[in-house]
């Protein structure tokens, strides 16, 4: 289990990436301009942002209890996590691929 701090820190970036999203759009176009000078301020103010707007920091964690490693996209979950609640039928159209 993922201690809440790191979970809560999670939150924030995903909200911090959310908020920044249009405007890093926006300026990566602008490094793709081909006037230097245009380029150069557009990288600057990239480089200004934090760097926790950047989409590449947000890490994939387990739904229920926040583990960081080994997560499935398609559910949300650990493989751990994944494995228990198909073994018990909790997840609707999962089963096991062997007897």
């Amino acid at each position: 289990m993922a201690r809440r701090s790191l979970r809560t820190r999670e939150h924030r970036r995903a909200a911090l990436i959310a908020h920044y999203a249009p405007l890093r759009a926006t300026l990566k176009t602008q490094i793709k301009d081909p006037d230097p000078a245009v380029r150069s301020a557009a990288v600057r103010r990239l480089a200004a942002l934090p760097r926790d707007a950047s989409a590449v920091r947000a890490r994939s964690r387990d739904q229920i209890d926040g583990r960081p490693r080994g997560v499935l996209t398609r559910f949300g979950l650990s493989r751990i996590r994944f494995r228990e609640m198909a073994l018990r039928g909790e997840l609707p159209g999962v089963r096991k691929a062997s007897r």
